[in-house]
């Protein structure tokens, strides 16, 4: 994604005064919206702004502004700068922290530690500026002012940059060993296909006899009956 010119509408005023560019145009460069570009063309919008030549300025050529008059459809592309600033390698060493926020320290120092307990003392010194004995008397409440710290985020201080912050914190979660996760396994083979035992009852009552033990001792008695049957017809003959 191309970022704009640095001064939008002064380099919007300008290409309406001194180019034939169309408001698509010129709002897609300036990252405007076409409207915004009328209203200027119209002199309702940036009045009292100054026009910016971006030819000056190192941002747009000659050439591509007269390609861009000779095809409606074509848009402006940034022209790339001539001079390429070297990028500024951070400094070794605590952070500097203006006077005026060094008193904010020891409160984002504990927050540090109830927030992000992972982080390291060195970590805390890169991000805040502080040393090591300050925070191991916050850690272990022997700070002098420990009873009226309050824990507020550095980044909403001015001490450090989210930037900075999350890059630590991904540092630290990088460092720390994986934790094995100790859960449910499966089962063995061995016991998932094995047949599944009959149910029996907890307390089965051992005074009611068993079904074979109820069959042969209706057969006895069957047999006894019918044993008394013909002693039965003799005595009535």
């Amino acid at each position: 994604m191309s970022t704009g010119p640095l001064m939008p509408k002064a380099t919007a005023v300008w290409l309406v005064e001194n180019t034939a560019l169309t408001f698509e145009q010129i709002a897609e460069f300036c990252k405007l919206h076409p409207l915004e570009v009328k209203g200027i063309a119209d002199g309702e919008v940036a009045a009292g702004i100054k026009g910016l030549d971006p030819i000056t300025t190192g941002q747009l050529t000659r050439e591509e502004i007269s390609r861009a008059e000779g095809d409606a459809d074509y848009m402006l592309k940034m022209a790339s700068p001539k001079v390429k600033l070297p990028e500024q390698k951070r400094k070794k060493g605590p952070r500097y922290t203006p006077v005026s926020r060094r008193q904010d320290r020891p409160n984002a120092i504990l927050w540090l530690l109830r927030n992000h307990p992972e982080l390291k003392d060195a970590q805390i010194m890169r991000l805040i500026g502080t040393t090591k004995t300050t925070i191991q008397q916050i850690r272990e409440r022997t700070h002098w002012n420990a009873a009226s710290l309050t824990p507020m985020d550095p980044v909403t201080l001015g001490l450090c940059s989210q930037i900075d912050l999350d890059f630590e914190v991904a540092r630290s979660a990088k460092d720390r060993p994986a934790q094995v996760e100790s859960g449910q396994t499966l089962l063995p083979a061995e016991e998932t296909t094995a047949p599944v035992p009959e149910p029996q009852e907890p307390f089965e009552d051992m005074s009611r006899p068993r079904k074979e033990e109820e069959r042969i001792d209706a057969d006895s008695v069957f047999a006894k009956l019918k044993q008394l049957k013909p002693q039965d017809e003799e005595e009535q003959d």
